[in-house]
């Protein structure tokens, strides 16, 4: 049989258990609080589980990448590492499509050019092609029309559009 002393111990320990599970539940969801600095730091990321979504805004059920992503910046953050380094070595680690937006240099200067210039092409071209058309456009007399006639048509057609 278990005397009093037996069952005290266990008691005890079962509380001194339930402490230290509750401080290191505590401690766990402070360390993945992200300060200020790493959150910005992670917006300038995508998640590499192929969701391209942010990789603070993360919400893919079950990524095994997005934790370990965020745990990493949190700790060059927590190391004062600089920002670039940081994004520099996410780069280094999964490559250039990790970046939210590309960088400003070299090719990657067409994605930030393109969606405004492509479609001021558009609208010039569009403009010049239906200008080109309105100039080559002549009246072509109609079989059994009088040039008399069609004179008098050009007549009142111009006076419509001069009013």
């Amino acid at each position: 049989m278990i005397d009093r002393r037996t069952i005290a111990r266990l008691r005890r320990s079962r509380s001194t258990l339930a402490a230290a599970a509750f401080f290191l539940l505590l401690a766990g969801v402070a360390r993945g609080q992200s300060s200020d600095r790493a959150k910005r730091v992670g917006g300038k990321l995508l998640c590499v589980c192929g969701c391209n979504q942010i990789l603070t805004a993360c919400n893919h059920v079950g990524c095994t990448y997005s934790h370990g992503m965020l745990q990493e910046v949190d700790d060059r953050v927590a190391r004062n590492e600089p920002d670039d380094l940081t994004i520099q070595a996410f780069v280094q680690e999964y490559g250039a499509t990790v970046l939210a937006e590309p960088e400003n240099t070299g090719f990657n200067r067409a994605a930030w050019i393109m969606p405004v210039v492509l479609p001021l092409l558009g609208f010039a071209l569009v403009w010049i092609v239906v200008r080109r058309w309105r100039e080559r456009s002549q009246l072509v007399p109609a079989a059994g029309v009088s040039p008399e006639m069609l004179a008098r048509a050009q007549h009142e057609a111009n006076r419509d559009i001069d009013e």
